[in-house]
């Protein structure tokens, strides 16, 4: 029998551990295979053809006389060189179609993304937020309120408006308010709020004494201003965690309670998120590939998003390494374009 003959046989009973797994959570011996495979293989053949699987990598054996089990390399194996995806349905686009037009704010998309995405994988959504470099300013206005507190109303990305209350050193006039309003909306007016802070940060190393009561107004309330939005900024929303819970068999629990805590914690998250930001596509980490402990028995499936024509997030799926790669991959693919979409109408 040729090399390329044991190949072949040994890649399709990999694919029938990895798809039993994925579907049923069950070890899976080699007499069970025989009757299942396609291949007409005998028991023993199978047993020999899943020894050697085991000893480069591929399976491993829960306890002893239990079946086998695949592994991370299995699965990036299976994913890479085996895995047939599946379109995402017209129902599912229509979902998430609406979803997504019915956000009237670049926060509401972003939970409806994260929300819509656990909803149709099952698993747990997940979508980073843009930050000050991706959103443009269209618009702002300073109302004076009691106790030295100036409320800001940000229209920014065309539509979105956000409200802060800002805690200022002083009180000021509906006056000065006025003409901190209209230099801003003359001079900075389309400009990105993280270019604007620049140019204030630069303004501000002057001397104090240069320049004028107004422009000192100007650069204190727009500085708190940008200061709050920032402090205020999610890094991340995430929709769908009881989904891993009800995923979890008991010998899991402990894996999950490590990516809970990575949740609260985010360090490692937004590592994860700010790697698949700069690469280009789809992107499928399992396991450890993702260079953090706490997802050492989970995957997370990314893809990019984009406004006015550059990446300014991901979003992604979270959930145990035997998900249903056929299925969530081009799920979230097609939710990056969607988002990207919306986001260029808004």
């Amino acid at each position: 029998m040729s090399d390329k003959t044991k190949n072949n046989r040994a890649e399709a009973i990999l694919a029938s551990i990895v798809e039993h797994y994925i579907y049923h959570g069950q070890p899976i011996g080699s007499k069970t295979l025989a009757e299942v495979s396609p291949l007409g293989l005998s028991s023993a053949s199978i047993r020999t053809i899943m020894s050697d699987l085991e000893g480069a990598g591929y399976l491993l054996q829960p306890y002893t006389s239990a079946g086998r089990i695949p592994t991370a390399l299995a699965y990036r194996f299976f994913v890479d060189s085996l895995l047939t995806v599946e379109n995402v349905s017209q129902d599912e686009v229509l979902e998430l179609q609406q979803q997504l037009s019915s956000s009237e704010t670049t926060q509401n998309l972003m939970k409806h993304t994260s929300s819509v995405l656990s909803g149709l994988s099952h698993l747990a959504g997940i979508v980073s937020v843009p930050k000050l470099q991706s959103l443009t300013l269209r618009q702002i206005e300073f109302l004076p309120l009691t106790d030295k507190r100036v409320l800001v109303i940000l229209v920014v990305n065309e539509k979105d408006v956000q409200n802060r209350i800002i805690q200022t050193d002083r009180q000021y006039s509906s006056s000065e308010l006025e003409v901190a309003t209209n230099f801003l909306n003359a001079h900075f007016a389309g400009k990105e709020l993280d270019e604007i802070q620049r140019e204030l940060l630069e303004e501000m190393t002057k001397e104090k004494s240069s320049l004028d009561q107004y422009m000192q107004t100007i650069l204190d309330v727009t500085a708190k201003t940008l200061e709050t939005t920032r402090r205020e900024e999610e890094d991340y929303i995430v929709a769908g965690e009881s989904n891993l819970i009800t995923g979890s068999n008991p010998a899991n629990l402990d894996h999950l309670k490590g990516l809970f805590d990575a949740f609260t914690q985010k360090r490692d998250i937004v590592h994860l998120l700010e790697q698949s930001v700069r690469a280009e596509g789809v992107q499928i980490y399992i396991g450890e590939e993702s260079g953090c402990d706490a997802f050492g028995e989970f995957s997370v499936v990314t893809s990019p998003y984009r406004a006015n024509g550059k990446v300014v997030g991901v979003l992604g799926v979270i959930g145990p390494t035997r998900m249903h790669y056929e299925k969530v991959i081009p799920l979230v693919d097609v939710t990056a374009k969607l988002l990207s979409s919306a986001l260029e109408e808004k």
